[in-house]
């Protein structure tokens, strides 16, 4: 059934765009009810962005042996996420609409934001296991250069996002306080 509207959600989104996608319409295509969605996901937006960006069930890259390396890795899937057009259009609608609705920051940061800060301190316990980092930087500082820097790049300066994983992990170490090269 998730697949499904999912499925139906990106469909909808290609055919009538954001603005006109409903969960009524989303359900009908899917072939559930309304109230199916509603058990999964609070709003349209929440729907739309676990159907075209990721799901609440993220998880962390494979152990690379380094810090850089599962950073670079993590900056791969969220570049990914966020350059694929469909996705880009739901992350920009959204942040439009917490700006005027505290509601919804309410319900997607456990459902997504949370996930992703797991996420990262994963790959930072990783880093002080190896002996890269002495102590655990601040997760919400480095959730914030990651995923606030692909967005800065993507969506205000416009820029080509090769290579920008590999320099996003650079500069994160740098934030993390990693010791030694971190090599990848």
């Amino acid at each position: 059934m998730d697949l499904a509207i999912a499925a139906a959600a990106r469909e909808l989104l290609g055919e009538v765009g954001y603005a006109r996608v409903t969960v009524d319409a989303v359900a009908t295509r899917a072939g559930v009810g309304k109230a199916a969605i509603y058990r999964r996901h609070a709003s349209k937006q929440e729907m739309l962005f676990a159907a075209l960006v990721h799901d609440a069930s993220i998880q962390a890259p494979p152990d690379t042996g380094s810090l850089r390396g599962d950073l670079t890795a993590l900056a791969e899937v969220i570049i990914g996420q966020l350059a694929n057009p469909a996705g880009s259009g739901v992350v920009l609608n959204l942040l439009a609409e917490t700006a005027n609705d505290p509601t919804l920051v309410d319900r997607f940061t456990p459902a997504f934001i949370d996930s992703q800060r797991a996420v990262i301190t994963e790959l930072l316990e990783r880093a002080l296991v190896r002996g890269e980092l002495t102590a655990l930087p601040d997760v919400d500082l480095v959730h914030a250069v990651m995923g606030g820097t692909v967005m800065s790049w993507l969506f205000l300066l416009r820029r080509d996002p090769r290579g920008l994983a590999e320099k996003l992990a650079e500069v994160a170490c740098g934030v993390c306080g990693a010791v030694g090269g971190g090599g990848g």
